[in-house]
């Protein structure tokens, strides 16, 4: 166990991918001491609970602020993903074969149709397939579809070696890795942060950034009155089933529901979407409802034996945006949390902006429509 230090340069609260990310933003722009405090162990919440896709364009209904981040965020994986290997050795197995998204019923068409339109207009890259065609690229899918899109930059990443990965990046640039210990306290006086209480014992720092997921709101400080975020947990379930041979090669998504399938041979697929609970617990609900979803989009599903199921708690801010930036009212606390279902998407952008912050003092204008204070304020405790 790590002993927590006294003082530090930057205290990061959460050590899930974001907060990880950002401590080895830090140390390879030189920042001394950095020092990431969790309250388990590392990445060991919705982190590792992920299925691990890097896809903003399946899922997104408009060219907005935050699609943007997402895209620029997406364009930055390969190379992320090749610096962590030359530091650490080790592959975070980034599959770039791209992703389907299906449709099954007349909604499901209309829906794939305002993607394909909207996206092509704006430049990306898009295909449209008929049935005969997304079949041979995928025979396992089921024969009820009616139309696909195909989203070959949208990719996928074997999050919890990506974890693994960056903690290890962190730990040969001499970043302080505690776990077990929990943040009771943001420290503040004269409305700047002066550090953190834990349950280990206390760190003086000039800069804390909170990357503490579903806990975030949890988090007050005695003095001061912090951003109102309201985040919230909203818990997923995931199963996973063993494939030999390999059922398929891209990420396939429905309106409903999606697979991924892994470089072993294992197939992932969820997820639920549940509001307010804390609990990570795998529910036979949760279970008949991924199962339905996962069996539409491959029939094939029903002969895989189910190795694996899990549940995580997704960090969700009251608009669905992440929690990015400075504390307006606090000098030297920042936020980088509420990132919801794209947690692994958005670390490498939120890494860099984030450090950029920290080292250079320059608030990037991406980070303006997910400022923490556009929430009200808390009263002081």
């Amino acid at each position: 166990m790590t002993e927590l230090p006294k003082t530090s340069d930057v205290a990061i609260v959460g050590g899930g991918v974001i907060g990880l990310a950002i401590a080895r933003a830090l140390a390879l722009r030189g920042v001394g001491e950095v020092v990431v405090i969790d309250r388990g162990s590392l990445g060991n919440e919705s982190s590792s609970a992920a299925a691990g896709m890097i896809a903003p364009q399946v899922e997104a209904d408009s060219d907005d602020s935050f699609f943007k981040l997402c895209c620029q965020s997406r364009d930055m994986y390969p190379v992320f993903a090749e610096s962590l290997r030359d530091e650490t050795g080790l592959s975070v197995e980034l599959d770039r074969t791209g992703t389907l998204y299906l449709a099954f019923n007349k909604q499901d068409q209309t829906e794939i149709e305002q993607r394909y339109s909207w996206q092509t207009k704006a430049g990306l890259t898009v295909e449209k397939l008929g049935v005969r065609e997304a079949r041979t690229l995928e025979p396992s899918i089921s024969e009820r579809i009616r139309g696909a899109l195909r989203f070959p930059k949208d990719i996928q990443v074997e999050n919890r070696r990506l974890i693994r990965a960056l903690a290890a990046a962190n730990e040969r640039l001499g970043v302080s890795l505690v776990t077990d210990a929990t943040v009771d306290w943001i420290r503040t006086g004269s409305g700047r942060v002066e550090g953190v209480t834990t349950s280990r014992g206390s760190v003086s720092s000039p800069t804390v950034v909170l990357a503490s997921g579903a806990w975030t709101s949890s988090i007050r400080s005695r003095d001061e009155a912090l951003p109102n975020l309201n985040i919230e947990p909203a818990r997923g379930q995931m199963i996973c089933f063993d494939s030999d041979p390999k059922l398929a090669r891209h990420v396939i998504f429905s309106p409903r529901g999606y697979i991924v399938p892994r470089l072993n041979g294992r197939v992932l697929a969820g997820s639920t979407t549940e509001f307010g609970v804390y609990d990570k617990c795998v529910t036979a609900a949760g279970m008949h409802s991924i199962l339905t979803n996962a069996m539409e989009i491959s029939p094939r599903i029903a002969e895989l034996p189910i190795v694996d199921s899990w549940a995580g708690l997704r960090p969700r801010a009251p608009d669905g945006l992440p929690v990015l930036g400075p504390c307006a009212g606090i000098r030297g606390l920042v936020y980088a949390t509420g990132h919801y279902r794209n947690g692994i998407l958005l670390a490498p952008i939120t890494a860099e902006l984030t450090a950029s912050l920290i080292t250079d003092g320059v608030v990037s204008p991406l980070l303006d429509a997910f400022a923490p204070n556009r929430f009200e304020l808390i009263g002081v405790n």
